[in-house]
């Protein structure tokens, strides 16, 4: 039988979210770290078999630190306050491992994603590196009370600032970010890029500003790709409508640019990085009006 202390969501996840709004937002972007969640209460530790250590491996580890400053530029920035390994956010509401959860999924759920198979469904079953969380399956009530008491609030408010910044310059532009580890999990894996950005293979943003995102990177020095390994997630592909006026782009940090990927400590380059993230910021405020300004272009 699941563990009793599965079934509430602890205290310490409430409100499942931060906002860090600037006085007055003054240009067309939302910026939002989903992954950055770094609080481990003990109810949480209490029914997972991994020391809070091994959890963090999920964990984009200070990107919500690393894009605080957009604030201070004009930009409001969502970041989730539960860590990935509790409850991810860049996924389907409903996106369910029937391994993971003791009693039959509703009929609504998507048990046949890529992302459930590998274990990394809406509730994960394993960390980043494929151990399991948990040392027994949790009850549906359990993983439920998750989506309704976290993942939904967040997801109103992200889209209530997407929508609000939509309204109020005409177009918005919604940053995703995140990070990744500085090599592939396969044995023997390739170093990654510094950077990937993902719209979805050009179906979540307008294709000019994905490449003024790229060449803002290069122009300081960092090795970009763009959608591979990583082309953009839920909050992505949800979001992403250019032909609406939103559009959506997912950042992708390499790790070892900015932190030891063993002992989740700054390393030597993250102050480069920091400083760099809000030269490129402040370069896309002042750009990308010019670009995607709808109203403008009317007028």
């Amino acid at each position: 039988m699941p563990d009793d202390r599965s079934h509430e969501v602890p205290s310490a996840f409430f409100p499942s979210y931060d906002v860090l709004s600037p006085r007055t937002q003054g240009v067309p972007f939302v910026f939002s770290s989903p992954h950055s969640g770094r609080l481990y209460p003990p109810e949480f530790l209490a029914i997972s078999r991994l020391d809070p250590k091994t959890l963090r491996r999920s964990e984009d580890c200070f990107v919500d630190k690393l894009f605080r400053p957009v604030a201070s530029l004009g930009a409001p920035l969502i970041s989730a306050r539960f860590p990935r390994a509790y409850l991810d956010l860049n996924r389907e509401p409903y996106e369910l491992d029937p391994e993971l959860v003791i009693e039959p999924l509703p009929a609504h759920a998507n048990t046949q994603s890529i992302r459930v198979a590998g274990g990394l469904g809406t509730v994960a079953r394993i960390v980043a590196d494929g151990e399991e969380i948990y040392s027994s399956r949790l009850s549906l009530s359990a993983v439920l009370s998750r989506i309704e008491q976290l993942y939904f609030p967040f997801h109103a408010e992200l889209s209530r600032l997407v929508t609000q910044t939509r309204e109020t310059f005409g177009y918005a532009v919604l940053m995703d970010c995140h990070s990744m580890p500085s090599t592939a999990m396969a044995p023997g894996g390739a170093q990654r890029p510094d950077i990937v950005i993902g719209d979805r293979f050009g179906a979540s943003a307008d294709p000019r500003l994905t490449l003024l995102v790229r060449d803002e990177f290069q122009r300081r020095g960092f090795k970009v790709q763009l959608n591979r390994p990583y082309a953009g997630g839920y909050i992505t592909e949800h979001h992403g409508r250019p032909a609406r006026g939103t559009h959506a782009i997912q950042i992708e940090i390499n790790r070892g640019l900015y932190i030891n990927e063993l002992t989740f400590q700054e390393n030597s380059g993250y102050q480069r990085l920091s400083e760099a993230l809000i030269d490129i910021a402040t370069c896309l405020f002042s750009e990308v009006p010019a670009l995607l300004d709808y109203r403008a272009a009317a007028e």
